[in-house]
């Protein structure tokens, strides 16, 4: 439908499952998509430069993809650390549905993809990837990112892309005056009009 989103709990149009192959953690995989999600034909060139301009995910401990879409970050986390429990987390129920073949496919037993609501409060996580919808709007986004990002283990970081005519820098300001002390935010990147920020908990 015209007026349906990515973010829409539950899209509205017909289910169509349609195979993709693209490549994750160094491999093509075929994987399953369809529409009424972010980015269903490909990798978008955001998740891409992400993927591109971070380091490894830890190799063990909780880790969170934020806004995971069908999982092109989440199975890859999941991939190089099959030791890990990667939470994908979404608002789109198909998404999630998404996310849940694609690792079944990838015999990956260490993915969880939920609702917000579903992660467990005491929860916390050795590292958070994230291409965020920025598109929900500037308060939802901010108030996504002060529940999540306080919930880095010490010494741990989150990495965000974000497109620079979107407001990556002044999402990078923001970050900086309104997390917790012994945050720290930093650009890691820029390439094809996008930012990488790293988010450090001390």
């Amino acid at each position: 439908m015209a007026n349906e989103h990515y973010f829409s709990a539950e899209p509205e149009s017909e289910l169509k499952l349609r195979p993709l192959t693209v490549n994750l953690a160094g491999l093509p995989r075929t994987l399953t998509t369809a529409g009424g999600v972010f980015s269903p034909d490909r990798i978008d060139v955001g998740t891409q430069v992400l993927l591109a301009n971070t380091p490894p995910p830890p190799p063990g401990g909780h880790l969170l993809d934020l806004g995971s879409g069908w999982g092109p970050i989440a199975l890859t986390m999941a991939l190089e650390s099959p030791h890990a429990t990667v939470w994908a987390v979404d608002v789109n129920e198909r998404a999630l549905d998404l996310v849940r073949r694609n690792a079944e496919a990838l015999g990956l037993s260490n993915v969880n993809a939920v609702l917000p609501q579903d992660v467990p409060d005491d929860v916390s996580f050795m590292g958070i990837r994230s291409n965020p919808p920025i598109r929900v709007g500037k308060n939802v986004l901010h108030d996504m990112l002060l529940h999540w990002l306080p919930r880095l283990e010490p010494a741990t970081d989150a990495w965000l892309v974000v497109q620079k005519n979107l407001g990556s820098d002044s999402l990078h300001r923001w970050m900086e005056g309104a997390l917790p002390a012994g945050f720290a935010v930093t650009r890691a990147a820029t390439n094809k009009g996008f930012r990488v920020l790293r988010v450090r908990r001390r």
